[in-house]
């Protein structure tokens, strides 16, 4: 009987965590103010477990989709990484923040080197 239980409960922690990282699945849009004025960010997201992939577009004509890299969620807490190149120059932007329903808020942080202090971005799930 304790081993059933035991089975159960572990099963259920399993469910839970996968249910957690579905919960971000699909497009998320922010608007951030840009030197061109508000652009609209989009964010496309995917969870494997722990493991979260997926590209953001930024507004403003900045090349198309970007590929994240180093993406986790760990219960609502979520982080990854973006990589650009301008000019034969990478930069590497930071962001982590939380998941909470319909809400994904982000601090976007430039890697060392990198220009500008941390950005608080508010994405929205796309309907």
């Amino acid at each position: 009987m304790r081993t059933r239980l035991a089975c159960l409960a572990g099963a259920l922690a399993c469910a839970s965590l996968a249910a957690f990282g579905a919960g971000i699945d699909g497009k998320w849009t922010a608007e951030v103010q840009g030197g061109k004025g508000p652009q609209t960010q989009t964010l496309t997201l995917k969870a494997d477990g722990e493991k979260l992939t997926g590209t953001l577009e930024a507004g403003g004509g900045r090349g198309g989709p970007v590929e994240i890299s180093e993406g986790m969620i760990h219960g609502n807490d979520v982080m990854f990484k973006v990589v650009r190149e301008f000019n034969g120059n990478k930069f590497e932007q930071d962001y982590k923040g939380t998941l909470s329903g319909d809400e994904l808020k982000l601090t976007r942080q430039a890697a060392a080197g990198g220009k500008g202090g941390p950005l608080d971005i508010t994405f929205k799930r796309a309907q």
